[in-house]
C-alpha cells in the first residue's frame, strides 16, 4: 500500500492475529495512522493465529474491530478498500511446528521481491506469555530476523512473572535477537500526556530549578480503574495488581517523574535514566513489607447507579482466591534529588473514578507572613498531571480572592491538551507502532529495565505470598479502596488527594 509517505518499507507480521488485541487495538491504531499518513509509502500485514478463518472472514473482522475502536470512527467504503490491500495474508498455523516459519519465510521474501526493497520485518507478539518462548526459538532457527538493522520483535507486558522469570525470558530473546531489535511495549507509555511528562521537565526553564527535595515534600501518583477483571479472570488471578499495573506502568510513571535531566534524546539516554531511578529506590526490607506496602481485594458494591459483584465472584477466579486487586505502596528514591521524599503509589480495580494522575506537592513557604484569617483556606502548592482522561496539567497556586480583604485561596492555572492543540490525543498504539517501524526505542523497555523494576517489587510479592490476607475482601467496590491504604499516608501526616476529575465534579 502506497501512500506517499517516506518511512522505509515494512511488513508487521501479528502472531495471534485473530485476537483481542488485534481486533481491539493494533488494527485500529494501524488505520488511523493510515488516514493521518504516517504510515510507511510500503506497507503490510500478515496474520497468524491457530484459529481458522479465511482470509476475507480475517478482513472482515478486522474492520468490525476498526468500526468499533478507531479514534476517527467507522471507515468509509473507499478508506476501507485501501487500507485492507496492506493486509495481504491470513496463515492459519500452529505456532510450534517448524513449517509455520518456513511459509512465513516464502511470503516475506516474495513481499520483498515484489517491492524491489528489502522490508523492514516487525514481528509482534499478540500471543499468550506462555507461547513467547516458543515463537522465538522457533523465528531464531528460521533466521528470519537475522537483519539486525531491519528485524525487530514486539513483546507484550507481562513480561516476566517475577524477577527469576523475566531474567529468563530476556535470557532466551538476546539469545534468538540483539537487544536493538527486541521492543518491549509498555502502552501507557504511547500515552501523549506521558510523554509531556518529559518536554515539561526538560524544555521549560521555570521548574526544573525547583524539582528536587528542597522544594517538593512528596509525590503521589494513582491510576485508577472503575472496572474489574472483565473478561480477564484467569490471567489477573495468577497476576494481581502489583505485577498487573505497579510493576509497569506506575514505575515507569515514577521514573519520569524522578529522572535526572537527559543529555539529549537519544533512546538509551533516556531508558539509562529511568534505570538509574529505579536502581536508586531504597530497598524494602521483608520485616517492612507491613509497613510501606498495601493490598486489597474488593467485595461487592455499587458503581455509577450499578450493584457489581465481588471479585471471587469474577469468572475464571477461584471463590477463595487471596489475588489483590488494589496495591498501594510508599517508595523512597536514594539520591542527591530525591533523598527523604515519599513517593506514595496507588492503582486499584472498581474504584469510584477511571482516572490516572500524579500529584507534586510542594512545601510550604518558609514564612507565613499573612494573618490567620487571611489562610483559612490555604492549600500548599501542587502540580497535578492528568495522564487520562482530559489529558492535561494543573498548577494550583494561592491568590487573594476579590474583595477588600486579605483572604487566599487556591486556584488553578490549566493546561488542556485537546483545547490547546485542538485535537484529540492519538492511542498510545499509534505512537508506539509508528516508533517501532522508524527503529525508535525510547519509549520500550530495556532488558535492565524491566529487571530492575522486578527487583524494587520482589520483597514485597515474596511476603505477600508467604502471607495470606486474612481480611480479604476488604473493600467495596466504588470506594477508594482499604482502610490500610489511609493509615498508609496518614502516619505521615498526609492524605491520598481526591483525584481533579471528582474534585470538578463536586464543583458542578
Amino acid at each position: 500500500m502506497s501512500n506517499g509517505n517516506q518511512t522505509d518499507p515494512a511488513v508487521l507480521v501479528i502472531f495471534g492475529a485473530a485476537g483481542d488485541l488485534t481486533w481491539r487495538k493494533l488494527i485500529p491504531a494501524l488505520y488511523d495512522l493510515y488516514l493521518d499518513r504516517h504510515l510507511p509509502g510500503w506497507f503490510a500485514v500478515i496474520g497468524l493465529d491457530r484459529r481458522e478463518m479465511s482470509q476475507q472472514e480475517f478482513i472482515d473482522h478486522l474492520r468490525d474491530g476498526v468500526n468499533q475502536f478507531a479514534r476517527r470512527g467507522k471507515p468509509d467504503d473507499a478508506d476501507w478498500a485501501t487500507f485492507s490491500k496492506a493486509l495481504v495474508a491470513f496463515m492459519n498455523v500452529d505456532f510450534t511446528e517448524a513449517d509455520a516459519y518456513r511459509q512465513l519465510a516464502e511470503r516475506l521474501n516474495k513481499i520483498d521481491e515484489l517491492w524491489g526493497t528489502k522490508a523492514t520485518r516487525i514481528f509482534y507478539l499478540a500471543t499468550a506469555p506462555s507461547l513467547v518462548e516458543g515463537i522465538t526459538r522457533q523465528r531464531g532457527d528460521a533466521t528470519l530476523a537475522q537483519d539486525t538493522a531491519r528485524a525487530r520483535v514486539v513483546v507484550e507486558k507481562p513480561f516476566g512473572h517475577d524477577l527469576a522469570s523475566a531474567q529468563s525470558l530476556n535470557r532466551k530473546l538476546t539469545a534468538a535477537f540483539d537487544e536493538s531489535q527486541i521492543y518491549r511495549i509498555d502502552h501507557y507509555l504511547g500515552k501523549e500526556t506521558v510523554q509531556n511528562i518529559l518536554a515539561f521537565r526538560f524544555a521549560n526553564a521555570l521548574f526544573e530549578p525547583i524539582w528536587d527535595r528542597r522544594y517538593i515534600d512528596h509525590v503521589q501518583i494513582t491510576v485508577a480503574e472503575t472496572v474489574g477483571v472483565e473478561h480477564r479472570g484467569g490471567y489477573y488471578d495468577r497476576a494481581g495488581a502489583l505485577r498487573d499495573m505497579v510493576q509497569n506502568h506506575l514505575l515507569q510513571v515514577l521514573c519520569l517523574i524522578a529522572m535526572e535531566p537527559i543529555i539529549s534524546f537519544d533512546a538509551d539516554e533516556i531508558r539509562t535514566k529511568k534505570v538509574d531511578v529505579l536502581r536508586a529506590i531504597r530497598p524494602i526490607p521483608p520485616a517492612e513489607v507491613h509497613r510501606l506496602a498495601v493490598r486489597g481485594q474488593y467485595a461487592g458494591g455499587w458503581i455509577r447507579g450499578e450493584h457489581v459483584q465481588s471479585y471471587r465472584q469474577e469468572p475464571g477466579v477461584s471463590p477463595e482466591s487471596s489475588t489483590e486487586t488494589f496495591a498501594a505502596l510508599k517508595l523512597f528514591v536514594d539520591n542527591w534529588r530525591w533523598q527523604d521524599v515519599p513517593f506514595y503509589l496507588r492503582t486499584g480495580k472498581r474504584l469510584p473514578a477511571k482516572v490516572s494522575e500524579v500529584f507534586v506537592e510542594f512545601r510550604p513557604v518558609p514564612h507565613q507572613a499573612f494573618p490567620a484569617a487571611a489562610v483559612q483556606d490555604w492549600r500548599p502548592n501542587r502540580m497535578i498531571i492528568r495522564i487520562q482522561p482530559d489529558e492535561g496539567i494543573i498548577l494550583r497556586f494561592q491568590a487573594k480572592h476579590p474583595g477588600p480583604h486579605m483572604n487566599l485561596t487556591a486556584v488553578d492555572m490549566r493546561f488542556d491538551y485537546e483545547k490547546a492543540f485542538r485535537q484529540g490525543a492519538p492511542d498510545a498504539y499509534e505512537t508506539l507502532l509508528l516508533d517501532v517501524m522508524r527503529g525508535d526505542a525510547t519509549l520500550f523497555m530495556r532488558a535492565d529495565q524491566v529487571e530492575a523494576a522486578w527487583g524494587v517489587l520482589m520483597p514485597v510479592l515474596d511476603v505477600w505470598a508467604g502471607a495470606h490476607p486474612g481480611d480479604f475482601p476488604n473493600y467495596h467496590s466504588g470506594t477508594w479502596g482499604p482502610e490500610a491504604a489511609q493509615v498508609l499516608i496518614a502516619t505521615d501526616g498526609r492524605s491520598w488527594l481526591l483525584p481533579t476529575l471528582e474534585e470538578d465534579v463536586e464543583r458542578t
